[in-house]
């Protein structure tokens, strides 16, 4: 009679306990819910649960409060980001008035009599000049194109827009002797992208190709529309490389540099759903860019 009392005993407890484990795994499923919907979505709902256990309840509460500050940070975050490519937009805008002055007056200057050491000086200063506006501008540009949300797309002709890129670098090509490689697909690939944005990130890839180049570039584009912009940059160093899409960075600050080229290709591209990198290998920089078709 014992062991069946025992064995009741046991199937009860057993009963018990997978109710319990149900009851868990539910508000488990509850609980992912609402994180789910809070971290979607900027919303004050609380985390409510369906079990009574005061340790599932607990786990709700506190995860309620992590959340909450989580939001309060965020919020905190995007304004403060706001706010700084807001100040960044301003303090471009009125840096651009002196600097013009400044050049007005230099060109002024060139044009007097002056002393070879009094002309070295001048151009000195003019070059760090010119660097201060280019890097105004490119501050100016990249602060509007990371503030503005919206893209305007349409379907675009990749070989066309690519074509027209490098017809726009023909001086720059010829001033360093590059005989630019160019080898495109027989047939058309169109993506649905912003064609102004396209320009503009085939532009910096292009200008930094150049910038950095041994005299060579060759740029190949597949029937999937993965472009590849390769040039010998015996300079460069693997490191280098691997930070060539931070903001700001430049590997020579004596070069007419902002550091600020492929990272707003980067920031283009990534918005328009596409992917960009950047590989070292044998002393040749490979940039490689791919839309998907989607």
């Amino acid at each position: 009679m014992l062991p069946w009392i025992l064995c009741g005993i046991f199937a009860v407890i057993i009963v018990v306990l997978a109710i319990k484990i149900r009851m868990m795994q539910k508000s488990m499923d509850e609980i992912c819910s609402c994180i789910t919907e809070h971290l979607s979505s900027d919303t004050n709902q609380l985390i409510t649960v369906s079990s009574s256990d005061k340790h599932v309840r607990h786990l709700a509460s506190e995860i309620a409060k992590h959340l909450t500050e989580l939001r309060r940070q965020r919020r905190k975050y995007i304004n403060g980001d706001r706010e700084l490519k807001e100040a960044v937009t301003n303090i471009s805008h009125d840096l651009r008035t002196p600097l013009t002055a400044i050049c007005g007056y230099l060109e002024l200057l060139e044009a007097e009599e002056m002393s070879d050491n009094t002309r070295r000086y001048v151009e000195q200063i003019s070059n760090r000049t010119e660097a201060l506006k280019t890097l105004t501008e490119e501050l100016f540009r990249y602060s509007v194109i990371s503030s503005v949300s919206k893209l305007c797309y349409e379907k675009v002709n990749l070989c066309e827009v690519l074509e027209d890129t490098l017809i726009s670098f023909y001086s720059a090509f010829e001033q360093k002797n590059i005989i630019p490689k160019i080898l495109l697909p027989d047939s058309v690939v169109y993506r649905n992208l912003d064609k102004s944005a396209l320009s503009r990130i085939f532009g910096n890839i292009v200008s930094n190709a150049i910038k950095y180049s041994d005299s060579d570039f060759s740029v190949t584009m597949t029937d999937t529309g993965e472009l590849t912009f390769s040039n010998t940059a015996s300079a460069l160093s693997s490191v280098e490389v691997g930070r060539l899409f931070d903001r700001f960075y430049t590997v020579d600050s004596a070069r007419k540099s902002t550091g600020l080229g492929l990272s707003i290709a980067k920031l283009l591209t990534e918005r328009m759903g596409g992917s960009i990198s950047a590989e070292y290998k044998e002393h040749v920089l490979s940039i490689t860019l791919l839309f998907s078709s989607n």
